[in-house]
Formats: structure tokens, sequence, C-alpha cells
């Protein structure tokens, strides 16, 4: 602080990555881009192109220019990447760390989705760079990506989950895909959705209404994921709550998801105008409550922190409630549920970034007080 004027904190805001949401992570970056208060921060954009090349850009370079132009980031030269030295700074490979603010940073604000993004890899590294970031850590990321394991950990916490078979790469090589088909027609009857188990935006998935159309979804799922989760179909409701917090998290008021197609798949999502985002969701208000409090027992069972949208499924006949999956990066777009959701609960978006931000530096001054040290070293025993 000088002169009583506070210095801006330096944001990296992280986006791109080598995954199929890779436009979508774009999009969301735009969005939180024109959202952060400027007087408060200063901006430095590093996009991870579709080879796994970080790239830096000036965000003060883009403020004039159409929103569309944050793709540009890819085409900045230099391939820049996190020390590794707890320097919260950024360096080119070849040229050294860049003049001015976008040298360093205070805090990472990632919005990779999908494989390297929220699966625990880039959690991990910025871990061992000793960066605040945004989100849950390195173990929940992976646990919440992956839709097997989100749905143990749920299942051995009391909360309810549609009933589903995993097959592993080794199962489907063994079995081979029609015998693969036939299992999930005895053990879980159709209808049924076949979904890679960890991807995002609904890529990949399928309903499958018969034996050969199991066959179909199962093929098509094996090209984003070698683990594949078939779940029971249900004839629901989708609604999705967004939590926020760390230790104690709050849970935004509920809302439901309308779809114009057979599941709320990736065109619906973000291609379909038809698509209908109802907030608050109609709901019983006692219903509506019990899925705020599951939210928060979902989140706090698979050791959430920051962030994560959870996604419902209300039985339309006995109003029974499922999680269906967490989500530790939610989509940031303009169309997107998770700001939505605060924005009616009364969280403006700008005040939703800024509390995302505050709870990463939060998190990171708890840590930073562990000890990383034996208490004697080994050679004075």
């Amino acid at each position: 602080m000088d002169g009583g004027i506070m210095e801006k904190l330096r944001v990296g805001l992280l986006f791109g990555g080598r995954s199929v949401e890779h436009d979508v992570s774009v999009v969301s970056a735009t969005s939180i881009l024109s959202a952060l208060d400027r007087e408060r921060y200063d901006v430095s954009l590093i996009g991870v192109d579709a080879d796994g090349g970080w790239h830096l850009i000036d965000a003060d370079a883009l403020a004039a220019l159409p929103e569309t132009t944050l793709a540009d980031a890819f085409a900045q030269p230099g391939v820049f990447l996190p020390a590794t030295t707890g320097a919260s700074e950024l360096r080119s490979a070849n040229e050294g760390p860049p003049p001015g603010p976008a040298g360093r940073v205070d805090v990472i604000f990632p919005i990779i989705h999908g494989r390297g993004g929220e699966d625990g890899a880039l959690q991990g590294l910025l871990e061992m760079a000793d960066l605040p970031y945004v989100g849950s850590g390195v173990l929940s990321s992976a646990a919440q990506m992956d839709k097997d394991v989100a749905k143990r950990l749920l299942a051995h916490s009391g909360i309810p989950v549609t009933p589903w078979i995993t097959f592993s790469p080794a199962e489907l090589d063994r079995e081979g895909l029609p015998a693969a088909a036939e299992r999930v027609e005895t053990e879980l009857g159709l209808p049924v959705y076949v979904k890679p188990a960890n991807s995002g935006s609904s890529i990949g998935i399928s309903r499958a209404e018969g034996t050969a159309a199991v066959v179909a979804a199962i093929a098509e799922a094996r090209l984003y994921d070698r683990k594949i989760v078939v779940e029971s179909s249900i004839e629901a409701r989708e609604v999705e709550v967004a939590v926020l917090g760390n230790d104690h998290p709050e849970a935004s008021v509920t809302g439901e998801i309308r779809a114009n197609q057979a599941f709320y798949d990736f065109d619906a999502k973000y291609r379909d105008d038809a698509t209908e985002l109802i907030i608050p969701a109609d709901l019983d208000p006692d219903l509506s409550e019990t899925i705020r409090e599951t939210a928060k027992l979902a989140y706090q069972a698979l050791d959430a922190e920051g962030l994560a949208r959870v996604d419902f499924l209300v039985d339309r006949e006995t109003h029974q409630i499922y999680v269906n999956e967490l989500n530790s990066l939610p989509g940031f777009t303009s169309v997107s549920m998770y700001p939505k959701l605060w924005e009616a609960t009364g969280l403006a978006y700008p005040k939703l970034l800024d509390r995302l931000i505050e709870l990463a530096l939060e998190r990171h001054a708890l840590r930073s007080k562990l000890e990383t040290h034996a208490p004697t070293p080994l050679a004075e025993r």
C-alpha cells in the first residue's frame, strides 16, 4: 500500500485447454474478463491452446476489442509456464519473465473445462507452483470429474444417486460391446444413458433405448474416455443448485432446465434457443429446501471448495431426488446456470467473482500455515 492506495490484486485468468470443451472455456473466460472489476484487479490472460501450449496476453490490449478476440491469446508468440518456485511468476520458456504486471500473479482463476482443467491435473500444477487458485483441490476435482468415483463416494455418504454400471477398458475388451449391452439391459433395463466417465458439457453422452443403441453409444463414449458409465433413465425434471464456499458452503436458489430435446445435451446447452432456464424452479418449498441441503451435503462429501454446480434429477411421479453429478468448474458463459443462480439469490456476477477470488486466497493462506518439514530432521535422530 502506498499513500493510502491499495495495490491491485493480480489475477491470472487461465482458459482454453486440451479438451473437447476448449471453445466453451474461451466463452466462459470472455464473460469473466468483462465482469472483473478493473479498479480492483490487474488481469493477465493465460491461454492454453488445443496442443497444450501456454500463451500470455495483456488483457488491457483487448479491452476495446470485440469479445471474440479473446481467442487471439493463442496467437501470441512465446510459450509460458508457471514457475514452480513459489514465486507466483509466469515465465517465458525462452525469454525470461515478461515485463509489467502480466509477469506476476497473486491468484489464478482457472476456467478450463474438462480433461486437464477440472480433473485435478491443473490443480496439481498450481499446488506445486504454490499459487492460490479458484476452485476445488486435486482430489476433489478428480473425484467430481470422474462420474463413477463421484457416485461411489456419494452413495457411501448416503446421498441418493441413480443406479449405474461402470465398464473398465479391460472389461469392454474382454466382454465385447454386444455382451456389455446385454448386461446393461439385464441389470438396469432400458432406456439408459451412456457416458464417458470423465467428460463435461454432455459431450459423448447418448440416450440408448435398445441393445443395438447401447452398443453404438458405448462406442461413441469410448472416443472421449476409456472408462464408461451407464445409468438408468428416470422420467425426471433436471434441477441445479450453485454452491459457494470452503468449509461452510452456501447454496443458491434452485433452478430447472427444460430442454427441447430428449435430454440436456451439448446442443441444448449452448445452441438451442428453445432451452429454458427456470429460476427459481417451480418446486414445493420443502422439496426445494431438501434439494439445497442435499447439494451442500454432496459438496462436502466430495470435499469440494470454492464452487460447484450440483445437478439433480427429480422423479416426476415420486419426487424422489437423485444427485446426478457435481461440476467443479461450471460454465461461466452468459447463458450458464451457475452465475444465473447466484444472481437470482442476490449475488451479482462481479460480486460472485470477487467472492471466489477471496475464497481462493483464504484457502491458500490457511494451507500455507501447515508444516512442510518433519519435526526432527532424520539426520539428527
